[in-house]
């Protein structure tokens, strides 16, 4: 089994990425590989809403990393999506990222457990990962929770690493999502398939 964690922030080992590598150590320890994607500091694309995706599977975008990560997510079992908290909310970066991997890469993720993470230095992580979890209910996605909010406080990797709350709470994500990846597997071996969605119905009320 493999799990891909995504980390929002330009910063390759910043807070975000400290609170990632907790979640992936529990997850080694439970026989599952973990690979963390960094988002880095160059420019990642809107979406425009072309909808040239549609056909194909793939942003029509090929120049930042989201293509990479569709192609990625095919294979992977379960996600965690992670990011700094900027003016109460998540990275613009991850959202341009989600916008696109979910519009044009949706069937990759579907029925896949997945978790969200946050890091902050003090306020605004509720909001974040309010934000960021939209993207996991419309697709399907089986959302792992923890003991607490799924956050971590802190100005440094440093600082992140005295909070021993949002560790043991990102230890436990860790512990909740292997342990649902391996009923899901215990599923498969048992014939259990993930349900047909229905074809999609657009309601619009506008005369």
């Amino acid at each position: 089994m493999h799990v891909l964690l995504f980390n929002g922030s330009p910063k390759a080992n910043g807070c975000t990425f400290t609170a990632l590598s907790k979640i992936a150590s529990i997850l080694n320890a439970q026989g599952i590989e973990t690979e963390i994607l960094q988002i880095g500091n160059k420019p990642v694309q809107d979406c425009i809403g072309c909808n040239g995706c549609a056909d194909k599977g793939i942003c029509i975008f090929a120049d930042d990393c989201v293509n990479e990560w569709i192609e990625k997510a095919k294979s992977a079992e379960g996600f965690v999506f992670g990011t700094p908290v900027y003016y109460a909310h998540p990275s613009g970066r991850i959202l341009s990222a989600m916008d696109r991997l979910f519009y044009a890469g949706g069937k990759a993720f579907a029925h896949k457990p997945a978790a969200v993470i946050a890091s902050a230095r003090r306020a605004g992580t509720t909001a974040t990962l309010d934000a960021i979890s939209k993207y996991l209910g419309i697709a399907e996605m089986p959302v792992i929770s923890s003991t607490y909010w799924n956050m971590v406080h802190g100005n440094t990797p440093e600082q992140v690493k005295q909070d021993a709350e949002g560790l043991q709470t990102m230890r436990n994500i860790g512990a909740n999502m292997a342990w649902l990846l391996h009923c899901i597997e215990t599923g498969k071996q048992s014939g259990i398939t993930v349900p047909q969605t229905e074809n999609a119905i657009r309601t619009n009320f506008i005369r």
